[in-house]
């Protein structure tokens, strides 16, 4: 069951869309898996003027990147780095278990936009891959349950610390 700031956030996302001259950028996600994400900042004075997102993904995922944008605008980025995937999860008054990875992937893009935004900062010569979480696996590599986020063996089809039944997607 949803809480109603979930429902609200999914009905009524905050902050939807892009930035045309972002000076952070960061994409997470798999489109394979299911959720995609992108945080785009606008920051001046060490601070997050603007945030938007655009998300394809479930009701969760666009919850949690509307609540996300909510909480990092206006912070430093001292502060915006702080932010955790827990602090979205409580901001939205929970999130069932099967859809706490969702606030995974919020704090997971607004950390790649931050890390996006003082490499350009730093004059680092920015490539698409600095700022685009790859999410790809191969047999027998280390993964994360979607529903707890424990460390799990790819093809591993249920996961013992939260007695999930793990499928493809």
């Amino acid at each position: 069951m949803y809480s109603k700031t979930v429902m609200d956030h999914f009905r009524n996302p905050r902050n939807v869309g892009t930035i045309e001259d972002a000076n952070g950028v960061g994409e997470v996600g798999n489109p394979l898996c299911g959720d995609m994400m992108t945080i785009y900042l606008k920051v001046e004075d060490e601070r997050i003027k603007d945030i938007k997102f655009q998300t394809f993904g479930c009701g969760s995922a666009i919850a949690v990147s509307s609540m996300i944008t909510e909480i990092a605008k206006g912070k430093t980025i001292d502060e915006a780095k702080k932010i955790k995937n827990k602090d979205v999860a409580e901001a939205l008054d929970g999130l069932p278990k099967n859809k706490l990875h969702c606030s995974n992937l919020g704090a997971d893009a607004l950390h790649m936009a931050i890390k996006n935004y003082e490499d350009r900062k730093a004059g680092k010569e920015i490539k698409e891959s600095d700022f685009k979480e790859k999410h790809e696996h191969s047999h027998g590599e280390v993964c994360h349950c979607p529903y707890c986020d424990a460390e799990i063996i790819e093809g591993t089809t249920f996961c013992k610390a939260c007695k999930s039944t793990l499928e493809e997607v």
